[in-house]
């Protein structure tokens, strides 16, 4: 066991020590970004046109198609397994004279960018996102204006591709112009949405959403729920809330839009079926509504059956079975003479004998 241990201890300091001495290698490496698809020259340091080089790649000869001219290297249609650390040297005493990254990627796209109020009227957040990836580090510039005043935008600690802004104004007439590029070694792209305050606001989903069967009610079930707790003011923003239900065994929805309530009891429930249930809330004058809650499971109260015993069933349960008469039992009369018995056979001989005796 011991020898086992030691093993792959020496694996694991092996392996570290590998990525320590690369990461140590390329901190005086230069980065070359270059377009994917393309064909890739590569200088060595400073060496002038007449000098000749030898290229590896990551420590290793380079497979790839490539062709050397002097001091340079040139790979052809690289690809993203074109990647890597290249290091040249120069000929014949094999100094080595530059390295360099080579991180192949594509320029941006323009991103998608959405933006919504779940904390009206405080602010809103926007995010967006690239449809098709880089390869290569791309980072975001966010620019918000309105009434054609730029706003502080805050960067979101959690998400990154996010930011968020405070409403300089309520029931304002004036749009806002959100406008995000996107920008990498390669290239940038650019997109902006243009919008109404109240055209954006989506509160979160009602929270802590609980189903209750009711007792001796076999088709109710009380539903309650609590406002999203990053609406910050129901009293002066009230929502409004859409209540879905349906049984396990169907896949039809009912629904029940309710003002500002935040419980209803549902009365036509089918008795002794499981049901899935839902809401949704929406501020009640603008905006749209949020996502649907999580889903919660309940089912009707349901009555114990109760044990019915009939009184022939008692008497049934209690009467003691008599035992099977022998195969060989004959009738028998029993007749007392002062106060003794004396048993009379049905044969006419024995009864004749019993008579004479008697007189």
């Amino acid at each position: 066991m011991a020898n086992i241990v030691t093993s792959v201890c020496c694996v694991v300091l092996a392996a570290v020590v590998v990525v320590f001495a690369q990461r140590r290698s390329q901190q005086g490496a230069r980065i070359q970004y270059e377009r994917m698809g393309s064909d890739v020259t590569m200088q060595c340091g400073s060496l002038d046109s007449e000098a000749s080089a030898t290229w590896k790649v990551n420590g290793t000869d380079v497979k790839a198609r490539q062709a050397e001219d002097g001091p340079r290297l040139i790979l052809m249609e690289v690809n993203l397994n074109s990647n890597g650390l290249y290091s040249c040297f120069e000929n014949p005493n094999g100094e080595r004279r530059d390295q360099i990254v080579l991180r192949v990627g594509t320029p941006p796209k323009e991103p998608t960018v959405t933006c919504r109020s779940n904390t009206y009227p405080k602010g809103f957040y926007c995010s967006w996102h690239l449809q098709d990836p880089t390869y290569i580090p791309t980072d975001f510039e966010v620019h918000v204006k309105h009434n054609q005043k730029s706003l502080e935008v805050q960067k979101d600690a959690v998400h990154k591709n996010r930011c968020h802004v405070k409403f300089p104004e309520l029931f304002s007439t004036f749009k806002y112009r959100v406008n995000v590029t996107a920008v990498n070694a390669l290239g940038r792209a650019s997109n902006a949405i243009t919008f109404d305050d109240f055209f954006i606001v989506k509160p979160d989903p009602p929270e802590k959403v609980v189903a209750t069967p009711i007792p001796n009610n076999v088709r109710r079930l009380e539903v309650t729920w609590n406002s999203p707790s990053t609406w910050p003011d129901v009293e002066n923003f009230p929502l409004k809330y859409f209540l879905r239900y349906r049984p396990l065994i169907r896949d039809q929805w009912q629904h029940v839009e309710l003002s500002d309530s935040t419980s209803h009891t549902i009365t036509d429930a089918y008795a002794g079926k499981e049901y899935i249930i839902q809401v949704a809330a929406k501020d009640t004058e603008i905006g749209t509504w949020s996502e649907w809650s999580v889903a919660v499971h309940a089912t009707p109260w349901m009555e114990e059956p109760k044990q019915v015993i009939s009184t022939t069933e008692a008497e049934v349960i209690v009467e003691t079975t008599p035992s099977p008469a022998p195969p060989s039992a004959k009738p028998r009369l029993g007749i007392s003479v002062g106060g003794c018995s004396a048993l009379l056979w049905s044969t006419p001989l024995l009864l004749a004998s019993i008579l004479l005796s008697l007189m």
